[in-house]
């Protein structure tokens, strides 16, 4: 029997999500305590890679049981894992669907503070500097007329293309500062991080929304901006076709 779980998360005490050698991981403690609770060996395979101290709002991974889960599944998983981490729901699935490959899309935000905030220092980026929003948005609109995002992925790394497929792109005022909405069909590593980098580098006046064209036509990673930090990112949801659902 196959189950998707519905997960959140606080990324600051992790490796990010996938188990890692000589860190901890969001997998790897969710999968204790399903062993734990199970009694089996088993393995979670999720949505996607989170990196290290990104948090996330929503996230699904798949498992395979043979055991039946019982009504009060959620309530005993929940109290074996750390607080930074919550199961919000288990679903069961179709035999063949894959949390990782039947996603249809993903969400992100990041969260720009402009005044220093000793409660989200752990959740949103300060930025000193004034930033040309109406600017920031002119070049998120361009990122919409492309599919090639080499530019914005990590350098070191296995993916087969650099095409995904926007949605859309755009940032949003909000009382303390920023947030930054994409929503795409995938996400190459380090993709977003990069991106609002870049644009906050226009923000800044440094360059002009015009120049996404530039730095995205060279697909190299020297082009764009430098990263910000991992901690004002957060996956925030994931879809599927209903058809997966049992």
């Amino acid at each position: 029997m196959r189950n998707f779980l519905e997960l959140a998360y606080f990324g600051k005490a992790y490796h990010g999500w996938q188990r890692q050698p000589n860190a901890v991981s969001v997998q790897e403690v969710v999968e204790q305590a399903l062993q734990t609770l199970l009694q089996e060996n088993l393995e979670i395979t999720g949505a996607g890679r989170t990196d290290a101290g990104v948090h996330a709002k929503q996230l699904y991974a798949h498992f395979d049981t043979s055991k039946p889960l019982g009504k009060n599944f959620l309530f005993r998983v929940n109290a074996l894992l750390p607080k930074d981490i919550a199961l919000v729901s288990v679903r069961e699935v179709t035999p063949e669907a894959h949390a990782r490959f039947d996603a249809v899309s993903r969400s992100y935000e990041y969260h720009i503070v402009k005044e220093k905030d000793v409660f989200s220092i752990d959740t949103a980026y300060w930025v000193k500097k004034e930033l040309r929003v109406d600017e920031m948005n002119r070049a998120a609109k361009i990122l919409l007329e492309y599919k090639d995002f080499k530019c914005f992925s990590r350098s070191r790394t296995d993916v087969k293309t650099y095409n995904c497929s926007i949605e859309h792109a755009f940032w949003e005022t909000t009382n303390s500062g920023l947030v930054f909405h994409i929503k795409a069909d995938r996400f190459l590593r380090n993709m977003v991080r990069a991106i609002v980098g870049t644009m906050l580098e226009i923000g800044q006046g440094k360059m002009e929304a015009e120049n996404m064209h530039e730095i995205i036509r060279s697909g190299n990673r020297s082009e764009a901006g430098a990263s910000v930090p991992a901690h004002g990112l957060f996956l925030t949801r994931i879809e599927y076709p209903q058809t997966i659902f049992i």
